[in-house]
């Protein structure tokens, strides 16, 4: 594992397959730490679609949906998918424990961009073809 990635301020992600660590190609998988009681910075993941399992804790994941906040609620055993380019950002409300997920993406490096707020801001939406966030 590797904490050689790219950051979020209020979690901390750590690689453990990669194009740097094993020479993947189409392929990033590794963790995501979020500390009690924090919110990460809003963010995307540019091109790449991301699947994340719940391992620890309750976080929620929030997007917005026109202009509206969107509050994915999660538990250990979740899977969670997230459509190219759409601003998110995780929050662990648990004052006690840290959430813990297991991230898998479609490029070999953890593509992040950080944003101020959540609303898109690229020179033209991205289409999600139909996809939205699903909690399973």
């Amino acid at each position: 594992m590797s904490a050689h990635t790219a950051q979020t301020t209020g979690m901390r992600r750590v690689e453990a397959l990669s194009g740097a660590t094993v020479g993947t190609e189409r392929l990033w998988m590794g963790q995501t730490h979020v500390a009690p009681s924090t919110l990460s910075a809003n963010h995307h993941h540019g091109e790449s679609e991301t699947g994340i399992y719940v391992v620890s804790g309750h976080p929620a994941f929030v997007f917005l949906r026109d202009d509206e906040e969107i509050r994915l609620e999660t538990s250990p055993g979740d899977y969670i998918y997230v459509p190219p380019w759409v601003p998110h950002r995780e929050e662990n409300p648990d004052p006690d424990a840290e959430a813990i997920v297991v991230i898998a993406r479609t490029t070999q490096e953890a593509i992040v961009v950080n944003l101020p707020d959540l609303r898109w801001r690229g020179p033209a939406r991205t289409s999600d073809q139909g996809r939205s966030w699903r909690t399973y």
